[in-house]
């Protein structure tokens, strides 16, 4: 992505008081960023608020320092775990959150190549009997189940969590959680314990959609767990770099967690919890 672009794209997105669906309003009328701030004031007006039409007038604060700690971390990918910054218009965007309050833009650390792949059957995986591992046409799993539950879990429910993980990595799924402690990590640990965490990856075997920037870990407790996700799988996320582990942050993403999943399994959770 050139520079320009990037600039482009992070200014709608980051500009105060334009929500995703305005800035949805914006592209579906003008095409890409670049051309929604070509406009006249005048042609955007009827798209939106007094307010949101002047927070669009003058860049938002601190825009060129986010444009390069950005561009630097995408530069910054190490062998083996790549970097992309997915916007709503790239061929790579998952196709299943369109149907929902879709983000602008996804931050991915992780094996991205296979995003790039066409829909495959790899061999038999960890010495699992073969199943069929299918792709949407940008690579992202069509079978995928989210796993989620409480973050203090008995030991047996974390036991649950990583059994069925690695049974249902083992038969082809990928298991999408949260990173989070409790169920979130013994889902993801199953999952790469079904794949071989050690092996070369030929699938996204889990996906971790989480609530910071992707500069960071969060718990810290997960750190080993994320590189390890990077390594065999994807983390996800559509908050800026930077984004510290804000309360409101945990309950949004869940509808990432549930629009890239075919179906969800839920593991102790309390009745009044995010999970539910």
């Amino acid at each position: 992505m050139e520079r320009d672009e990037l600039t482009a794209w992070l200014r709608l997105a980051l500009t105060p008081s334009v929500g995703n669906d305005t800035a949805r309003r914006l592209l579906a009328a003008f095409g890409l960023p670049q051309a929604v701030f070509d406009q006249s004031a005048a042609a955007r007006r009827p798209l939106l608020t007094p307010a949101q039409a002047s927070a669009l007038a003058e860049p938002p604060e601190g825009l060129d320092a986010q444009v390069q700690a950005t561009a630097d971390w995408l530069a910054a990918a190490e062998p083996g775990q790549g970097r992309a910054l997915v916007t709503l218009g790239d061929a790579r965007y998952p196709a299943a959150l369109l149907a929902i309050e879709d983000p602008l833009m996804l931050y991915l650390l992780g094996q991205v190549h296979l995003l790039d792949s066409e829909p495959n059957q790899p061999p038999a995986l960890a010495g699992k009997a073969q199943a069929a591992i299918e792709t949407e046409a940008n690579g992202w799993p069509a079978r995928a189940l989210a796993m989620v539950g409480s973050r203090n879990p008995t030991p047996q429910g974390a036991q649950n969590a990583r059994q069925f993980a690695q049974a249902l990595a083992g038969a082809g799924l990928t298991v999408v959680s949260g990173l989070a402690l409790g169920v979130d990590g013994a889902a993801h640990e199953g999952a790469l314990a079904a794949c071989g965490d050690s092996a070369p990856a030929l699938r996204l075997a889990t996906l971790a959609v989480v609530g910071t920037g992707l500069d960071r870990v969060y718990p810290r407790q997960h750190r080993d767990l994320a590189h390890r996700i990077a390594a065999q799988g994807l983390i996800v996320s559509e908050y800026p770099l930077g984004t510290p582990p804000l309360p409101g942050n945990f309950p949004k993403r869940n509808r990432l967690i549930a629009g890239l999943s075919q179906g969800t399994l839920v593991v102790e959770a309390a009745l009044q919890s995010g999970s539910l």
